[in-house]
């Protein structure tokens, strides 16, 4: 199976990943690039605990259109006026709020978005969402929501991203123009892995991106995925 084959060819060239990063956690990133820590590369007991779960929430929403090195700024930001929960999060000033988050970007909706996800994580009472649930939450998009459950709680949902878009319309599989439930049907019906094969996947399309698909024209010189295009 195609995707099956293309999930292997990344593993055995950039080996595992260790997402979500947890900024404590002393393990180092396999890239040796941007964030150099948080990484847990095979180990997938990963969050083991409420308030890493919540960390990994909190990173999914800053991550939003900005790379994982200012997210880290951001979360250690926050780390050393508060302790990373939703009810802190709450009490939080606005001013300071929005200082620790500005590496992120776009610090006053995140700041919205933060405070709409904290009220909703509390509503929960330590249950799992629903996929439906977490999209009705405003600032919540497929793509986060998806990294939520996938990282956060476990939950096998395959999560797409732009890379995903660059790199498998780049191969003839889906169209670029694809919506995005219809890439991750595709995903989820025809890619035989477990949660762990999931987070792994979406973790190797970034780092193969980042070596081919970074700039225009996308994929060009893939020399690891070319001979899997589409005839």
């Amino acid at each position: 199976m195609t995707l099956n084959e293309i999930f292997q060819k990344l593993l055995n060239t950039y080996s595992y990943q260790g997402w979500w990063p947890i900024t404590d956690y002393e393990g180092s990133n396999p890239t040796k690039t941007g964030s150099t820590q948080g990484y847990h590369l095979e180990d997938y007991s990963f969050p083991r605990n409420s308030s890493e779960r919540f960390e990994i929430i909190v990173g999914a929403v800053l991550t939003q259109n900005t790379s994982w090195p200012q997210v880290e700024k951001s979360i250690i930001n926050l780390k050393k006026l508060i302790d990373l929960t939703p009810f802190e999060i709450l009490d939080l000033g606005e001013d300071e709020f929005k200082s620790a988050i500005r590496p992120s970007g776009y610090f006053n909706q995140k700041y919205n978005y933060l405070r709409n996800i904290s009220h909703f994580h509390i509503s929960l009472d330590g249950r799992t969402p629903e996929r439906s649930e977490l999209l009705s939450v405003k600032g919540i998009g497929p793509e986060t929501c998806d990294s939520i459950l996938l990282y956060a709680y476990g939950e096998k949902e395959f999560v797409v991203d732009a890379y995903t878009r660059r790199i498998f319309s780049h191969l003839g599989i889906i169209d670029e123009k694809d919506s995005y439930n219809k890439i991750k049907k595709l995903f989820e019906d025809n890619f035989e892995g477990s949660v762990s094969d999931y987070q792994e996947y979406h973790a190797l399309i970034v780092e193969h991106a980042k070596n081919f698909y970074f700039k225009k024209p996308y994929g060009d010189n893939d020399s690891i995925l070319n001979n899997f295009k589409v005839k």
